[in-house]
């Protein structure tokens, strides 16, 4: 057998056949929906994207008989350790051939970078951070993944459990269906609670999109936390995801619960454009946005991707509205689906406000750790 040698990506060349060794991987599934090569670039970005500010990262490749083979990330969030008082290293961005040989070779790759570096044990995957695409799917795989969420070969969990990684936690993805969502009980429990606890439920106000964004940086770290692997965003990081999303945000969608004109949580939920996207094969901006416009009308699904409120309102039943709102809204503009992802399998409070909506379990994602 030949010998496989792993190297960091040093070009623009090498990022570019880095983002495209998904196109091999892939090649023939009709689940997986190709990226924009152009997000992906940016995310790749150490001097542009704010995440690098605050983490050290590099790049690999895997390549046989000058054939690219594999690809991996090695990545120390200093804000993850300074938040979690540990140690932990992550691997992410892992693509792979079907070869156990080949996956050794990178993570050990990645486990030298975390190991020069002091860190005890790796975790992943992270692609390149809790706040980005986080897991790998390990049920759920005839079904396109939602936008902003992860997607890989059923065969990859042989590779990274055979390498010695463990389970450390598993992560949800509820299925929401307007048939089914709503009951008496549901609706009347809704009404109390903004009543009893003087609610007021709104959608963003793009004409005052900086300031929505002023408050959700206000609320966002604080509600998330003390959760398992919760990272505090930056002030960079935020304007940054505003700016990317800011084009294909609905404001209806984007709600901000207030109590005497205090913001005390909000849910971010987005048109799953993945639906349009599965269409654009190449993976390039024209084509791309071509199929969002002629496309957008097949959009009937919306993925609730953040949702959360302040320590204090946690009991005030404030989250479970902020779900139910959502549906509510989503209704109006005629969306038939949701998906509530991802949920901390041992989060027990939103589980429930889940399970509450008739939320069916139809994807979950795993994290996975090593002794280093």
């Amino acid at each position: 057998m030949s010998e496989i040698t792993v190297r960091p990506i040093t070009t623009k060349e090498d990022t570019l056949r880095f983002i495209k060794f998904l196109w091999k991987v892939y090649k023939g599934d009709p689940y997986w929906v190709p990226p924009l090569i152009m997000d992906r670039q940016k995310l790749m970005d150490r001097k542009k994207n704010p995440f690098y500010t605050h983490a050290d990262s590099e790049f690999f490749i895997a390549e046989q008989d000058g054939v690219m083979v594999g690809r991996i990330a090695a990545i120390v969030n200093h804000n993850h350790n300074k938040e979690h008082q540990d140690k932990v290293g992550f691997f992410g961005f892992f693509e792979c051939i079907n070869d156990q040989a080949v996956a050794k070779a990178l993570f050990d790759t990645a486990r030298a970078f975390l190991k020069q570096r002091g860190m005890t044990s790796m975790r992943g995957p992270a692609n390149p951070s809790v706040n980005d695409e986080y897991g790998l799917l390990v049920d759920g795989f005839t079904e396109h993944p939602t936008i902003l969420m992860t997607y890989n070969p059923p065969y990859y969990m042989k590779l990274i459990e055979a390498y010695g990684f463990k389970k450390e936690k598993d992560l949800y993805a509820y299925f929401l269906s307007q048939k089914t969502v709503y009951t008496d009980k549901l609706e009347r429990a809704n009404d109390i609670v903004k009543k009893r606890q003087n609610l007021v439920f709104r959608s963003l106000d793009m004409k005052r999109f900086s300031e929505e964004v002023g408050r959700i940086k206000e609320v966002y770290n604080k509600a998330w936390e003390k959760n398992w692997g919760a990272v505090p965003m930056t002030d960079a990081e935020i304007d940054a995801l505003a700016a990317d999303l800011k084009p294909i945000v609905v404001p209806d969608l984007v709600l901000f619960a207030e109590k005497e004109g205090r913001t005390i949580g909000f849910a971010l939920s987005l048109p799953d454009i993945n639906v349009a996207l599965k269409f654009n094969r190449g993976g390039h901006v024209l084509p791309g946005l071509y199929h969002l416009f002629t496309k957008k009308k097949h959009i009937n699904l919306v993925r609730i991707i953040v949702l959360g409120v302040l320590p204090e309102y946690r009991s005030s039943g404030a989250a479970g509205v902020l779900f139910y709102e959502t549906a509510q809204r989503a209704k109006a503009l005629g969306y038939e689906y949701g998906e509530a992802s991802w949920i901390l399998e041992d989060n027990v409070a939103m589980n429930r406000a889940a399970e509450v909506m008739q939320g069916k379990i139809t994807k979950r994602y795993r994290l996975y750790e090593t002794p280093i």
